[in-house]
């Protein structure tokens, strides 16, 4: 599943979200956030075959900045699970890096969101002998709620998930040349501070 071959750069990526961040147009009473978050990966290749059917919960962390207005958003989100397959016997991380527009009307104190973003994907893995990892582009959608319990402060809880580009075989150009790909979906909890 994971070999060598970095094919997308990190900083790019980073240098991506920011642009979004600066150029995607937002209602005008857009406010900006941080959200931390803390969730568990499932399904695809993660150690959890879904949500709900997990022995060992391998817990991650991320975060999220960005704006957020009545309807509409987009943020950069960076997630870690250092312990992705679980009880495999190689270890294998999972880093992501996306870039997500949300569609995120608000009805009072509560503000349900779904979410499409593209991004960057890296995985390593580590066993006694070596290890390897990889970068690849990868792409996300789902969804989750907000409920602001004051002004400036709301708690969330969402699912996403996660899939790299194997190949885009309906473009000229292969963006993935060795082909390799992963996928799983993510599970969060969180708390929102709104700027």
């Amino acid at each position: 599943m994971l070999h060598h071959g970095p094919l997308f750069r990190w900083p790019r990526a980073l240098a991506l979200a920011i642009l979004f961040c600066v150029f995607v147009p937002l209602h005008a009473r857009a406010q900006g956030f941080i959200s931390p978050s803390y969730g568990y990966n499932f399904g695809g290749d993660a150690g959890c075959r879904t949500a709900t059917d997990c022995r060992n919960k391998n817990w991650n962390w991320g975060g999220a900045l960005g704006v957020l207005g009545s309807v509409v958003g987009f943020e950069a989100e960076l997630t870690y699970e250092g312990e992705f397959t679980g009880d495999a016997p190689s270890r294998t991380s999972v880093t992501t890096l996306m870039g997500n527009f949300l569609l995120a009307p608000r009805f009072a104190i509560v503000q349900p969101y779904g979410l499409i973003g593209l991004g960057a994907i890296r995985t390593k893995a580590r066993d006694t002998a070596a290890s390897n990892s990889e970068d690849s582009m990868g792409w996300t959608i789902g969804g989750g709620l907000i409920v602001f319990v004051q002004k400036h402060i709301g708690l969330k809880g969402d699912v996403r998930y996660y899939h790299s580009f194997s190949a885009l075989d309906f473009l000229p150009i292969d963006l993935e040349r060795d082909r390799n790909k992963i996928d799983f979906g993510r599970a969060g909890l969180g708390v929102v501070f709104r700027f």
